[in-house]
């Protein structure tokens, strides 16, 4: 008989071939063998605390691969975004006068409004676009980072930028799938809201509703909540099932079906884990920024103080570098906290499909076939027995 390996599907069709796949998991007795790990986690069933230290650990030993590629995607998505922005503007500079500072009396006429409404709705959807995509290439990549970490394979930034690219559309497609399905309900509610809003304007009852608007919003919540866990593992199991966006929904439905609130709970502790890191990255970066900022700013307040002779020229200068050194210190510090946040719950859900698959797929016995290492011992026979 052969082994089947392979990260698809129980007996379906994954990256692996026809029939890529497993049995059921494993049974666990009273008595355990040690756990073979061949990477960063244990092949049995996690723990929370387990679940976390293998993502850390994940971060310490993948960190250039992961740091590289997703440092690339914003080297190349920031400038396009700026871009943009500079091209839409120039494209209707002539029009802002008209229409922001009009002569006395006189309204905008549509002449100079419409092109301002048409440039800034095609610059929304072409960042939109521009996030999406990069967003989905940084997310494609902490699965297939994982897949070779919880291996113990090594990784390259050309193999994981090449994985990530390739996944990054379906992915996309996947994330938007699920945030149109769990945002379903807010989108109702707006549905009915707005119309009745409109409706009732002239009516002066447009204050009650409102005010009425975040109880609405509120009632909402804990089904909106509900369906983005039960689609959070769908990203990886794009990635490490090669599966298309419809189908890694409803393998991630079936993967958290009667696990929700652990799945849940992990989910929250790491998306706390990841706020407070970086947050604390952001404010490590920034803040010598902030000093250096600061300090250059000294000569030209000492001197506007004591009345020393003070050009407007030298004064502008060491603005601008007070304002160019702040602005640097929150980009940087920004995209280093965002990098960190994006990795961290990114692979803690990549961690929490491994986990479900451990528990319900035998995914540690592929696992072992596909790195060739031997399976753990079966149970010692109880003395006696036949």
């Amino acid at each position: 008989m052969t082994q089947n390996t392979g990260w698809g599907p129980a007996g379906g069709q994954g990256p692996g071939g026809p029939g890529a796949g497993w049995g059921g998991a494993p049974q666990w007795g009273a008595w355990q063998p040690q756990s073979p790990q061949p990477g960063v986690i244990p092949l049995r069933p996690l723990d929370l605390a387990e679940i976390l230290s293998g993502t850390f650990a994940t971060m310490r030993r993948h960190w250039k691969q992961l740091v590289g590629v997703m440092l690339a995607v914003q080297a190349i998505a920031l400038p396009v975004m700026a871009l943009a922005v500079v091209i839409a503007v120039a494209s209707v500079f002539s029009h802002f006068e008209p229409v922001f500072d009009p002569p006395f009396g006189e309204d905008p006429t549509s002449e100079h409004v419409v092109p301002l409404l048409v440039a800034g709705g095609v610059l929304f959807v072409v960042l939109c676009v521009i996030g999406v995509l990069a967003t989905a290439v940084m997310t494609s990549l902490c699965p297939a980072v994982l897949r070779e970490a919880v291996m113990g394979r090594p990784t390259t930034f050309r193999t994981m930028w090449r994985a990530a690219f390739r996944r990054a559309p379906a992915v996309a497609g996947a994330t938007l799938l699920s945030v149109l399905i769990a945002g379903a309900p807010v989108f109702a509610v707006l549905a009915v809201w707005i119309p009745l809003l409109i409706a009732t304007a002239s009516e002066g009852n447009a204050p009650m509703l409102i005010n009425l608007m975040p109880v609405f919003l509120l009632v909402t919540e804990p089904l909106v909540v509900w369906l983005t866990i039960r689609f959070s593992l769908a990203p990886a199991a794009v990635v490490m099932e090669g599966a298309r966006p419809v189908t890694a929904l409803r393998r991630s439905a079936a993967l958290v079906r009667g696990d929700w609130w652990r799945v849940f709970g992990v989910t929250l502790v790491a998306g706390l884990v990841a706020g407070m890191v970086a947050g604390t990255v952001f404010f490590t970066i920034q803040l010598p920024f902030q000093i250096i900022g600061t300090i250059g700013m000294f000569p030209a307040t000492a001197g506007v103080q004591d009345g020393s002779d003070v050009t407007p020229a030298g004064l502008i200068t060491t603005l601008g570098f007070a304002v160019v050194a702040v602005v640097a210190g929150i980009v940087v510090g920004g995209v280093a906290g965002q990098t960190f946040q994006i990795a961290f719950t990114q692979l803690a859900a990549g961690m929490l499909y491994v986990d479900q698959r451990i528990r319900r797929e035998g995914l540690a016995d592929a696992i072992l076939a596909e790195v060739g290492a031997p399976a753990p011992a079966a149970a010692p026979t109880a003395p006696g027995a036949a």
